[in-house]
């Protein structure tokens, strides 16, 4: 599933959950899906074995779950979409294979958050809305560069941001990403994340990646030409 869904209120959301590594995948598998609303901690929402089994508070009628083995996905449909489901969800597996006790152990997918409009919206299109800028500052500090990715004014708020090198590889260490911020006078987000580097890398380039729910391909901005 991408990172984040917006849709309007009384529609159906589909959310896929991968599980590529897991080596015994089968009907016999059994899923949780779990939903977390903003400031609270996860709550299963159900369970899928052989068939469905919905926890208290959650409609049976409103979720399908569905496995498809073949490909190692589960698959969870939210009916009649509504604001009460503005939440993240998360999907998991228990392991047998980790001694006596079984275990549930994260899956390969991110999770996804989802997002009620309220209607009326007259332009579908606007439900989302992709940064209206971005760019990468940079500062020299002694014997460090600090390199500043600024992405400015989208919507939803979920994004990810992540930092690569010149082989394309993930770069993990010395990140600061700082937290989604709102105007008080406005109604789209942004955010910063910061990257540190030693000074004798000002030769090396940097791609700062982003990936929004309005737009379907990621994109990378790439840091400016080395400092004098």
């Amino acid at each position: 599933s991408p990172i984040s869904i917006t849709k309007f209120r009384r529609r159906t959301v589909r959310l896929e959950c991968h599980f590529k590594d897991v080596s015994e995948y089968d009907d016999s598998t059994i899923i949780h899906w779990y939903q977390q609303k903003e400031n609270a901690a996860p709550v299963r929402m159900l369970y899928l074995a052989q068939s469905k089994v919905v926890d208290d508070g959650f409609q049976a009628s409103k979720y399908m779950a569905e496995k498809v083995p073949r490909q190692k996905t589960c698959i969870l449909t939210i009916n009649d979409v509504i604001p009460d489901d503005t939440a993240t969800y998360y999907c998991a597996y228990w392991d047998s294979h980790c001694g006596r006790n079984s275990v549930i152990t994260e899956t390969n997918t991110p999770p996804a958050s989802l997002f009620c409009s309220f209607p009326p919206i007259s332009n579908p299109d606007k439900v989302t809305s992709s940064p209206a800028s971005s760019e990468i500052l940079q500062k020299r500090h002694g014997n460090q560069i600090m390199y500043v990715c600024l992405i400015e004014k989208f919507y939803p708020e979920v994004i990810r941001v992540t930092w690569t090198d010149e082989a394309n590889k993930e770069v993990t260490d010395n990140i600061v990403k700082g937290d989604v911020w709102k105007p008080a006078n406005g109604d789209k987000y942004s955010i910063g994340s910061w990257l540190t580097v030693p000074a004798k890398n000002k030769d090396k380039n940097y791609y700062c990646k982003y990936e929004h729910e309005s737009q379907h391909i990621q994109k990378f901005l790439k840091t400016v030409l080395p400092l004098c």
